[in-house]
């Protein structure tokens, strides 16, 4: 892990043996929006993480800063009642305010230096991987002086919440699992590096994705649209954990 720790005065942050020991466990990370239309965020998130949810990001194009930032408050106070991470996506600024122990970035946000020095070491850093190229580019990355903490692959199956995002299939995924299991040392399959399938993973397909040798999954659908968010997540990190995955 490469997130390192020089708060500034005053900055609430978690340890970095927490964020490294909470993001090398962590099998299912969900993404989700403000729920505007449910009121019931608070009660969603709290649901999610009682019934296995790792990490949580809150992800809404549709909302200001401000707002964000007090959805950002409720979700840190149930994230650490539950000992489990939050993450912050594309915003640099957000997530140094919010104090988020986790940032993501896509491959046309801040280059991963310049969100390493904004941060200060006060967070690890995700990337998205759409193509080998990226996949390896991660590896690479995750041993460099900037340091990448952990990169998504995919989206695997096309999804509405990135529309016109090209499908890369599983295909993907299984080149991720090979490079990585070639990039790791001392027994580490992942190569020393946390990494995540991502895109249309849900109940009915998620056996598919361990088959091509994923062991960890981002979801938004699967438990977003749940009627029991909690048993949708425990349901699915059942799969993650069946014979054979």
């Amino acid at each position: 892990m490469n997130v390192s720790h020089t708060p500034a005065a005053g900055t609430d942050v978690l340890s970095t043996t927490k964020i490294s020991n909470g993001l090398s466990s962590a099998r299912l990370y969900l993404c989700t929006d403000a729920r505007k239309d449910r009121g019931d965020f608070g009660q969603f998130v709290d649901a999610a993480f009682a019934g296995g949810v790792d990490i949580i990001q809150l992800r809404d194009k549709t909302i200001e800063a401000a707002e964000e930032l007090e959805l950002l408050a409720v979700l840190k106070e149930t994230a650490e009642r539950h000992g489990r991470l939050w993450a912050v996506n594309d915003r640099a600024d957000i997530a140094v305010l919010s104090g988020a122990p986790v940032f993501h970035i896509g491959q046309k946000d801040l280059p991963l230096a310049a969100a390493r020095t904004l941060l200060n070491g006060n967070a690890a850093i995700g990337l998205s991987s759409h193509a080998p190229e990226q996949v390896d580019a991660a590896l690479a990355a995750a041993a460099g002086p900037a340091g990448l903490d952990y990169f998504c692959v995919g989206p695997v199956w096309a999804t509405p919440t990135k529309p016109g995002r090209a499908a890369v299939g599983l295909e993907l995924v299984e080149y991720a699992a090979a490079a990585a299991g070639a990039a790791g040392q001392d027994g580490q399959a992942d190569g020393g590096v946390p990494w995540f399938a991502i895109g249309g993973i849900d109940h009915s397909n998620v056996e598919q994705v361990v088959e091509a040798g994923a062991r960890r999954i981002v979801v938004v659908r699967a438990i977003t649209e749940a009627a029991d968010p909690a048993a949708a997540a425990a349901s699915l990190l059942a799969a993650l954990d069946a014979p054979g995955s």
